[in-house]
């Protein structure tokens, strides 16, 4: 394909492509001086300390028990877990972020409950807060703005997520959209299974017209922009419990842009796959009956087919367990190199991909991504006990490993890997990949935001089943894209779109 026919999405992914050449000509240094503060300020505003709820869980009083439940979802999706003392504190959120920058943004739109009145939040997590910095009714924006999902008919409370994009570019330049998204996705997975556990259920809205957010939301459109609606859907009251839609719409596709210099990439992307707020009167969301697929991408002939039924993992009386794993959440940085156990990485792929095999414990049978129909996984084992060395292309509907290549494949992955010893010694690496040009075709230039929240949120559900099971468990966005393909086996139209490092940690 010439590149005059590329799409936006399309092109910004080959130019942002990591190659060893384009690494090894670059020897940028940082701006230290201008490094960017994770925290957004307000000068005027109302706060609400939300520290209080966490403290007092005996309380029956109605109002304690609203603003406990929602005081844990806010903690557990981005609150702060630790504080590393530097030169200047460094803080770590339940979500991982890259480069520890937290791009993302929480808000919280209230049509107005007895704990919040009508209103616009941000969620302060550096004091566990919430400022409340507008108080007028804006629920019927939302909803315009929105296309009239279902989802905000009947529910009292949005999350809105925005991305500070300079958080991120000013350590990766015009590759920090990349991770923008999959951080979006590890704040997505949060926020799902954090709502469980406090009885919420989460409908997530990725097509919305984003000017008509960004306005509502009073943004610096030059510096943050919205990149998701999260409706929640308060499961003590039975008018709020909801069917499931789809979470996505698609923008046009833009084939005719001007030549655009590197540094202003990221941002002409983000407007080319905006929605204009042409609303229409009645919502055009679908159900997601309409979503399913029958049968798995890939069944190569002749392969070797391993099946991955196995028990799930038990997260214990009342999901403890899992809160209390995602607030003691750290990504690895060192493996040993020993191999996993087999029934390791199984119940690792169970609670990923097989989120029905949880429902008995509380957890959404069917969570919402935008759409997971247009991710693949394959995995590159290097040790695994009781499974043969090579790439495998995992099948989530058949549930079995389908092997693709057989190699040990530890010295290549540490070259595509960016040298980085993580892809070395890991015992698996688990690659997120999607075909462009047909999710192009279905949801224009914005599926590429959609894709890389979905395997963020995939990723993110990897990183607290490794850790649950006392295993090591890294993201990793950097790396060598079209080389992964070539050798590893993977088919050349899959392009690579995340890395998840698995392994016996130091």
């Amino acid at each position: 394909m010439s590149d005059a026919k590329q799409s936006i999405a399309q092109h910004y992914h080959e130019r942002t492509k990591y190659d060893p050449e384009s690494i090894a000509s670059k020897n940028r240094q940082l701006d230290w001086k201008n490094q960017p503060i994770p925290f957004k300020e307000y000068k005027v505003g109302t706060s609400i300390n939300l520290k209080p709820y966490l403290k007092e869980k005996d309380s029956q009083a109605q109002n304690f028990q609203a603003g406990e439940r929602l005081s844990n979802l806010l903690l557990c999706s981005y609150g702060l877990t630790a504080r590393i003392p530097t030169m200047g504190d460094n803080y770590l959120r339940a979500a991982p972020s890259a480069g520890g920058l937290y791009p993302a943004e929480v808000y919280l739109i209230s049509r107005g409950t007895s704990l919040l009145p009508a209103g616009l939040y941000n969620y302060q997590a550096k004091t566990h807060s919430l400022l409340r910095f507008w108080d007028n009714r804006t629920w019927p924006e939302l909803q315009d703005a929105c296309f009239w999902h279902p989802a905000l008919e009947n529910t009292k409370l949005a999350i809105a997520i925005t991305a500070i994009f300079y958080r991120s570019a000013w350590r990766y330049e015009d590759r920090a959209y990349r991770r923008i998204f999959l951080d979006t996705g590890h704040l997505l997975g949060n926020i799902e299974l954090a709502s469980a556990i406090n009885n919420y259920r989460p409908h997530l809205i990725g097509g919305f017209s984003d000017d008509a957010i960004n306005q509502m939301l009073y943004l610096d459109t030059e510096e943050e922009q919205a990149i998701a609606i999260v409706p929640l859907a308060d499961l003590l009251d039975l008018d709020q419990n909801l069917p499931q839609w789809q979470a996505a719409l698609p923008s046009p596709t833009q084939t005719d842009y001007p030549q655009i210099p590197d540094g202003e990439l990221l941002k002409y992307l983000h407007e080319a796959t905006h929605i204009k707020s042409n609303s229409p009167k009645k919502s055009v969301w679908k159900t997601k009956e309409s979503e399913k697929h029958s049968e798995d991408k890939y069944n190569f002939p002749f392969c070797t087919k391993v099946s991955t039924v196995t028990p799930s993992i038990s997260w214990g009386k009342d999901l403890a367990p899992l809160r209390n794993t995602i607030l003691k959440r750290r990504s690895t940085r060192v493996y040993t190199g020993e191999p996993l156990i087999l029934r390791e990485l199984l119940a690792l792929l169970d609670f990923t991909y097989q989120p029905h095999h949880y429902i008995n414990q509380g957890l959404d049978r069917n969570p919402d991504y935008f759409d997971l129909s247009l991710i693949e996984t394959f995995i590159a084992v290097s040790g695994v006990d009781g499974l043969e060395e090579g790439c495998y292309y995992y099948a989530p509907l058949a549930q079995e490993l389908r092997q693709i290549r057989f190699k040990n494949f530890r010295n290549e992955l540490h070259f595509l890997c960016l040298g980085q010893e993580l892809g070395r010694d890991a015992a698996v690496v688990l690659f997120h990949t999607a075909d462009l040009k047909k999710a192009i075709a279905k949801y224009g230039d914005r599926v590429y935001r959609y894709l890389h929240a979905d395997a963020g949120h995939l990723g993110q559900r990897l990183n607290l089943a490794a850790i649950y099971l006392g295993l090591g468990v890294s993201g990793i966005a950097g790396f060598f894209d079209d080389h992964v393909n070539e050798v590893l086996g993977i088919p050349v139209d899959e392009a690579v779109v995340y890395i998840t490092t698995l392994g016996r940690p130091r």
